[in-house]
């Protein structure tokens, strides 16, 4: 999960596996202060629309093709999903994150946690 700037806010790992909509309800938790949460298809799913919704914000995830009723969805909002695309490509830059060298789970989301902290650092590291 990004934050407005499209820096990392949470992380989480699940099993490859799994579908997007399991992990989501974990994601989004208790998440509190938030007044848009933007997410694509995957995570189509009235459980969590319904926990966004109880947080006090608005959901703006599009509905799966094959449902009966289609959601509409603020453009200029729902563009603001490509911020978690940008995120994953700057984690890519990190060799160790995109090769995944770490097979055990705790380990890679320890070198996941490392690269999200350089990118803070990054972002708020003095140009002077």
């Amino acid at each position: 999960m990004v934050d407005e700037t499209g820096l990392p806010i949470r992380l989480a790992l699940s099993a490859g596996q799994a579908s997007d909509k399991a992990a989501g309800l974990d994601l989004i938790g208790t998440l509190g202060g938030v007044r848009h949460v933007v997410a694509d298809r995957g995570y189509d799913a009235r459980a969590l629309i319904e926990r966004i919704e109880a947080l006090g914000a608005a959901a703006h995830i599009p509905a799966q093709r094959d449902r009966k009723v289609q959601r509409t969805v603020a453009r200029d909002i729902y563009r603001q999903r490509n911020l978690v695309e940008r995120f994953f490509s700057r984690i890519k830059h990190f060799r160790r994150c995109a090769t995944r060298f770490d097979k055990l789970a705790r380990n890679f989301l320890a070198t996941f946690a490392i690269a999200a902290t350089r990118l803070w650092l990054r972002n708020y590291e003095s140009t002077t």
